[in-house]
């Protein structure tokens, strides 16, 4: 590929070209026959935009706010495992990156550097993901370092009670390189998870991995000061829907940039995504952040039953 990569479907064939295969088919791929993951692509392709002229859309504004929080777009770095098999440096390099960006991080449980190594590679702020082990001092010890650490909140991964089968890594004979955060074996009680994690920590928690409205309910009722709507990227349950499909219901370019350009390849990377978004926005008639509504979009659904 000559010159700069123009989209991120360039970043992800440079990152194929950068990795070694078992690496790359193992951020890429997807659980089972991959339909999910496939599918998390092409639900996108079925929903148009409605754009609104007679707007003045002189100025944009992206900027949006998350629990308190101000950032400069609702782009937010997705907690992904083991940065160091795609960068050296691994999620310290994503940090920066994040924090240059003004933009949120969210510190994988299976990271390849400690909290500590990451808090202390910029000043940000960050989230970190977390399970649930079933010796909960185990885990009340990750949450006071995440605490001492300066991170402002926790996101509870729920939809993971065992790892999803994925043929590639299995064809690969991927071994996976120690843990820095983790170890023991994890909880499956996540609505008592989250409850006595409310006990031990100030921090707001998240809960991470919900696709159904019963889910999103249940959620709020035990306390979480947020939901993040997600099917894994499709690496654990196949056949589930794509998450764009649920959100009425109810990380992977980060990686691409990281191993093909390390920290300036994940800068290139949220800024193309925050570019897109704002010519979108512009050509859409939506000044800002909150004037995207869901009038702004149509799904084949809808098409097809205007047809009728």
């Amino acid at each position: 590929m000559v010159g700069e990569p123009l989209n991120l479907n360039e970043f992800q064939e440079l990152a194929r070209q950068a990795l070694p295969k078992m690496y790359y088919d193992f951020y890429a791929g997807g659980a089972e026959d991959q339909y999910t993951l496939e599918e998390n692509m092409e639900a996108f392709r079925r929903i148009m935009i409605r754009p609104r002229i007679l707007v003045d859309v002189s100025r944009i504004d992206l900027s949006t706010n998350v629990l308190g929080y101000n950032i400069s777009a609702p782009i937010l770095i997705a907690p992904t495992a083991l940065h160091k098999l795609a960068h050296p440096e691994g999620e310290v390099v994503t940090a920066r990156a994040a924090a240059a960006c003004k933009t949120i991080m969210a510190l994988s449980f299976t990271s390849s550097c400690t909290l500590e190594e990451v808090a202390s590679s910029c000043n940000a702020v960050r989230f970190f993901q977390i399970y649930v082990y079933k010796r909960r001092d185990l885990s009340a010890l990750l949450v006071q370092r995440a605490e001492r650490n300066g991170y402002k909140a926790l996101v509870l991964t729920a939809d993971s009670p065992r790892v999803g089968r994925k043929e590639a890594d299995i064809k690969n004979k991927m071994t996976l390189p120690k843990l820095k955060n983790t170890e023991r074996f994890l909880s499956l009680e996540a609505s008592s998870d989250i409850e006595w994690l409310s006990t031990i920590t100030n921090m707001p928690i998240l809960i991470k991995g919900l696709l159904t409205r019963e889910d999103a309910i249940k959620a709020v009722k035990v306390g979480v000061a947020g939901i993040v709507v997600s099917n894994h990227g499709g690496r654990q349950l196949d056949y589930a829907p794509a998450t764009i499909t649920v959100l009425e219901e109810i990380g992977r370019p980060v990686i691409y940039g990281l191993a093909a350009k390390g920290e300036y390849g994940v800068r290139q990377v949220i800024q193309m995504l925050k570019d897109e978004l704002e010519l979108t926005m512009a050509l859409s008639g939506c000044p800002s952040v909150k004037d995207i509504t869901r009038r702004h979009v149509r799904t084949q659904r809808e098409t097809l039953h205007s047809m009728l």
